[in-house]
């Protein structure tokens, strides 16, 4: 399975992240697919340049986000359709 997620890069205690699309049992900053874009936290506000098109591509062909990738690629605007992150409908009391 495809997750996109976050890569570090940058030196240290200056972290800066790649979002990239990897494989879900390669290592954090291990192999990977492709770069989507950057998130830098130490900006104010924090700087999310991400490729929108060929982000929601890879959602599209079932790559999921990791948690923290979701939220980011939420807070800019870039959903991901999955039932896993969708809330289930609350059956009708009876």
């Amino acid at each position: 399975m495809l997750k996109i997620r976050l890569r570090r890069v940058g030196k240290k205690k200056q972290p800066a992240y790649r979002f990239v699309v990897a494989d879900a049992r390669s290592p954090r900053d291990g192999r990977f697919v492709e770069v989507l874009g950057l998130y830098d936290p130490l900006t104010d506000p924090p700087t999310i340049n991400v490729d929108e098109e060929r982000t929601r591509e890879w959602l599209r062909k079932g790559a999921q986000p990791s948690e923290t990738a979701g939220k980011l690629l939420k807070r800019k605007g870039i959903t991901a359709a999955t039932p896993a992150t969708e809330a289930a409908p609350a059956a009708p009391a009876e």
